[in-house]
């Protein structure tokens, strides 16, 4: 194998957008190609995504990455896949087409269902098994649903006629032409079908949710075999040897191997991942307990707390408010004013995510006064980035009693670094940023080398790794927890009492 000549495919497939990828040995990247993904809002809380539409972005974005590299498709020597974690697609095994769209982790269709469990105390044993809260995020009730609501889904995924993917299974199933139906075991763990201490599907959440056993894929190492492309797609079979969901592959692409380490994805919400190495910590703060990535059937564990809105604030000010013309002007905007003379922007659009978990809280700017300006309030929103990024290192590290010396911080965000340099004056806690930043993709990318022998081992990844820049705490004591309590109260104006 020629390697300096040989290069691994990234699939990255995530809610707003399909990308590839391609990486040499070393992470660096090659070329990239990407393709903007529509969403459909039939009713309100319903969100959907067309199946066909992602795969043929999915062909689309490949060609176009092999094309720009100037490469050819016989020096890819294996493919990963990265993608949006819980979304939901049931298909036909015969035909290969689906029953209906996806339906999008973001989708809130079945909340009546998930209360209905609540109420039935459910949730404590769900969470051991699962590491997962009772939420419409997870994908169980979204497939019950569709069992439930296509006419006769049920009666063929009875007969054994229908398949269950999230979204890097349904690509598999495509790529190779129906030989592999299969996933990871992040994905897998992202159903809340899946016990993540035995690493099986649980045959008593199966039953509870009534979801027939002949529809799940066969479950796999992140790095593993997955089979082969089929020979009409590309010219050639190519080995497909990485796959693992969104936030996991973030962590491996962080290199984030050792218990205490964490990463923090900066996107439209944020998500911020604790390496527990083999221990499967069941959080007192309601943080979710992930298989972070499993490797030669060994697991390894993490807690991961949600922000649901993180660059989703920018962008409200952005194009409903027309505060600024490009989301780059921020970091100028804010270091223009000295603080933000007391306003917090609390970005509880879609509710508030951990610790908080309050779906009806809604978003709110407070402590306005005359002397307020737009610069105040475009501080106080990536200000407020910073402050959930506390609120969850709190929950994981003072409540579950491990120590973190940084936090390494990915996604389209932290190119500001005036918000690098708050997130480390806030968390107290130094604040490395890469020198890739598409560490989704590269973590699967690795996952697909280490597979067929690029790489020996983690360690070969972690000296690949290499910080870009590195930002230091400098704020005072006193002034980090005036901030923050000021946050604190805030918030408080607008969570719900339990």
């Amino acid at each position: 194998m020629n390697q300096s000549n040989s290069y691994v495919l990234s699939i990255d497939q995530g809610t707003t957008n399909t990308r590839a990828i391609i990486f040499n040995k070393n992470g660096h990247i090659i070329s990239k190609s990407s393709i903007q993904l529509s969403q459909y809002f039939p009713h309100n809380g319903w969100v959907e995504h067309d199946p066909n539409v992602i795969w043929n972005d999915v062909i689309r974005v490949i060609n176009n990455a092999v094309l720009l590299g100037k490469i050819t498709f016989n020096q890819i020597d294996a493919i990963g896949i990265t993608n949006q974690r819980e979304t939901t697609i049931i298909w036909d095994r015969k035909t290969g087409e689906v029953i209906y769209n996806a339906l999008v982790w973001q989708d809130r269709r079945t909340s009546n269902i998930c209360t209905n469990l609540k109420l039935q105390n459910l949730e404590n044993d769900i969470q051991k098994k699962t590491g997962l809260l009772i939420d419409p995020y997870f994908s169980a009730t979204k497939i019950g649903w569709l069992l439930d609501n296509i006419p006769n889904a049920r009666i063929k995924a009875d007969r054994g006629e229908l398949a269950f993917g999230t979204i890097d299974s349904f690509l598999l199933w495509r790529l190779t032409k129906g030989k592999v139906h299969a996933t990871d075991a992040t994905n897998a763990s992202r159903t809340m079908l899946f016990n993540i201490h035995s690493q099986m599907w649980d045959e008593e959440l199966l039953k509870l949710f009534n979801i027939p056993k002949s529809i799940l894929p066969a479950v796999k190492n992140s790095s593993d075999n997955f089979g082969h492309t089929d020979k009409s797609i590309f010219g050639i079979e190519i080995p497909i040897t990485g796959i693992a969901g969104d936030q996991h592959s973030a962590t491996v692409g962080q290199a984030c191997f050792h218990p205490g380490m964490i990463k923090s994805t900066y996107g439209t919400g944020c998500f911020m991942v604790l390496n527990t190495g083999k221990q499967a910590i069941v959080s007192n703060n309601r943080l979710l307990t992930i298989v972070a990535y499993r490797l030669n059937n060994e697991v390894t564990y993490g807690l991961e707390g949600s922000i649901f809105s993180a660059g989703t604030g920018t962008q409200w000010l952005r194009d409903n408010l027309h505060f600024f013309q490009h989301s780059e002007d921020t970091a100028r905007i804010s270091q223009s004013v000295q603080d933000t003379l007391g306003v917090y922007f609390v970005p509880a659009f879609t509710g508030l995510g951990a610790p908080y978990w309050d779906p009806d809280a809604r978003a709110a700017i407070l402590g306005v006064t005359r002397e307020t300006n737009i610069n105040h309030i475009v501080r106080a929103q990536l200000e407020s980035v910073g402050y959930q990024s506390l609120d969850l290192l709190k929950a994981m590290i003072n409540k579950e009693k491990i120590h973190c010396d940084f936090v390494r911080v990915d996604g389209g965000m932290v190119a500001n670094d005036w918000l690098c340099e708050f997130l480390a004056d806030i968390l107290n806690i130094p604040v490395e940023r890469p020198s890739i930043l598409d560490t989704t993709a590269l973590g699967v990318a690795f996952l697909a080398g280490l597979q067929i022998g690029w790489y020996s081992n983690l360690q070969e990844i972690t000296n690949i790794w290499k910080a870009r820049s590195i930002f230091y705490p400098i704020m005072g004591e006193q002034q980090r927890n005036i901030l923050y309590n000021g946050w604190c109260n805030a918030v408080s104006k607008i969570v719900h009492s339990k």
